[in-house]
């Protein structure tokens, strides 16, 4: 969290954006979390900001691909914001992927829900997306970071 928020620090994200990035995974990943205190507590921005940049506000969470197909298909509506917190969280963790890959080779992807496939797939689809329309050196550093993960992957 700190990581991802410190990247939307460095992409030039004010205060709100800062905080929707320390809370990008609250909704998704607390069962208890609400989107009315999320509000209550930081205001409307912040919880638009993470509402945008969760693809599960209920749980169980519905099936992956689902899910990601409708947050990937929600992209292009996303205002600026949303997708500066959303693409410093992708930028986050597909490094975190090549790292691993580098580490531990192509098995690395099987740990996940996806696969190898799907996740190739995923951050795939998600980095086009954000690189759609928006000129701004987080989603070319995302497309990078992706070529790499698809090198090491063997995908």
């Amino acid at each position: 969290l700190s990581a991802v928020t410190a990247r939307v620090a460095e992409a030039g994200g004010d205060e709100d954006c800062q905080i929707a990035a320390m809370l990008h995974d609250w909704i998704e990943d607390v069962p208890e979390a609400s989107a009315d205190v999320l509000e209550e507590r930081f205001g409307p921005r912040v919880r638009r900001i993470v509402l945008a940049c969760t693809d599960a506000d209920t749980h169980p969470k519905p099936p992956w691909k689902a899910r990601k197909e409708a947050f990937i298909a929600g992209i292009p509506k996303k205002q600026p914001d949303e997708r500066l917190v959303c693409c410093a969280d992708k930028l986050h963790t597909a490094p975190t992927l090549v790292r691993d890959l580098r580490l531990h080779g192509p098995a690395t992807l099987a740990r996940f829900t996806a696969g190898h496939e799907g996740t190739l797939w995923y951050y795939d689809a998600v980095s086009e997306a954000l690189a759609e329309r928006w000129h701004h050196w987080l989603p070319t550093e995302l497309r990078a970071t992706v070529r790499e993960l698809h090198a090491l992957a063997g995908g």
